[in-house]
């Protein structure tokens, strides 16, 4: 995990692997920043969406019992609105750094889409 503070406030960025062993153990909840119709195709199974275009640093739940780690395709739109979740005055978030693809690198679990039926299906 990467640790930058900021004004007593702090960024960190997990990797995949860290990411899945907390939400493994129920410590993290992992919010995608992702578009819908990325989420749709793809997404970490138990993930909760707040599309970029849309997010709400005030909707964000608290993080009493559980972190959150922000999401995306790359890395880049996650670490953005982490930055905007610490200016609307979160003293703490994270996010996955190279975000779903380095999920799905790592083999990590996901719920994926066959394109023959449309249907959702577990990949890993």
């Amino acid at each position: 995990m990467q640790v930058e503070e900021m004004d007593g406030k702090v960024l960190e960025t997990w990797e995949a692997a860290e990411v899945a062993r907390a939400f493994g153990a129920d410590e993290v909840v992992i919010i995608d920043v992702r578009s819908p119709q990325e989420f749709m195709l793809e997404h970490i199974a138990g993930s909760l969406l707040m599309p970029m275009a849309s997010f709400e640093a005030a909707g964000l739940p608290g993080q009493g019992d559980k972190r959150i780690v922000l999401m995306c395709a790359g890395g880049v739109r996650s670490e953005r609105m982490a930055r905007v979740a610490l200016e609307a005055g979160l003293k703490r978030i994270a996010h996955i750094g190279g975000g779903f693809g380095a999920w799905k690198a790592a083999k990590l679990p996901y719920v994926g889409t066959d394109f023959a039926s449309g249907a959702p299906k577990r990949v890993g």
